[in-house]
């Protein structure tokens, strides 16, 4: 559901504000408007119509569900629809999602939400997550949690310090995106996490200079990945303009050889 605040507009339009590093003359700039209305609207001495708080989220960059919060903050209701992902009215997104998930197959592809919980996977994430601890399995699988739990692949990943920070990076910029203490509290729980690894070596150096590897240790072989990340183009729906498909697609010969091995049991 979209979050609520107990804060006026106006204060929540300055967190935005100092939360994106813009002064009041940035913004006022951006939407459009003079400092001194932009000034009156952070101090509660002038209202805004419902336009001008979707044309400053707009400005502010904010996601789907922090529009709404917006919006529910200046007295206007939602307008961005928030459905469980189980909802008729999603079952075309879903039926997608999962096509592109399966349709990896014999590489690894997920889906996750906003908060990293795992959505569908395909068997060969299956075949990559065989004896890590069962209680990081029970649902909701966090993706993240599993990725960077010494129980789960920390211990299997190569150059884990490197991938850590990539995996930690990603999520920090995520909740100063979105201001989600959940993602926040993930973020401090998985930085407390063990940091144990091998220094960072010139394998985990930038593959072909385009991208950091994910390098696994599965069985008697180390498989190396790329990673792509698919969103869905448009989205009305807060749930749809969450989720994500992490794909990963081999970065050797050797990897898609022993992937597609598998996959043949």
């Amino acid at each position: 559901m979209t979050a609520t605040s107990s804060l006026s507009f106006g204060e929540e339009l300055r967190n935005w504000r100092l939360r994106r590093r813009l002064s009041q003359l940035d913004l006022a700039g951006e939407a459009d408007l003079s400092t001194r209305h932009l000034s009156f609207l952070e101090t509660g001495r002038s209202r805004p119509s419902r336009a001008m708080v979707l044309k400053l989220a707009e400005r502010l960059d904010l996601p789907l569900r922090e529009q709404n919060g917006l919006l529910l903050a200046a007295g206007f209701a939602p307008v961005h629809a928030e459905r469980r992902l189980d909802d008729p009215g999603l079952a075309a997104a879903r039926d997608a999602v999962r096509r592109i998930v399966e349709g990896h197959d014999p590489y690894p592809a997920l889906a996750i939400d906003r908060h990293w919980t795992m959505i569908e996977a395909n068997a060969a994430v299956a075949s990559l997550i065989e004896g890590v601890d069962p209680v990081l399995l029970r649902p909701p699988v966090n993706v993240l949690r599993l990725a960077l739990h010494p129980a789960g692949l920390a211990a299997r990943t190569v150059d884990f310090l490197a991938w850590r920070g990539h995996l930690l990076g990603r999520l920090a910029r995520e909740a100063e995106l979105t201001g989600d203490p959940r993602l926040s509290a993930l973020h401090a729980e998985l930085e407390s996490l063990p940091a144990g690894g091998p220094r960072r070596t010139a394998a985990s150096e930038p593959y072909g200079g385009i991208a950091l590897p994910f390098r696994l240790r599965v069985g008697d072989m180390v498989l190396s990945f790329i990673t792509t990340t698919t969103v869905f183009g448009g989205p009305a729906d807060v749930t749809l303009s969450e989720l994500a498909i992490e794909a990963f697609f081999p970065a050797d010969a050797e990897t898609a050889a022993r992937l597609r091995g598998l996959a043949l049991g």
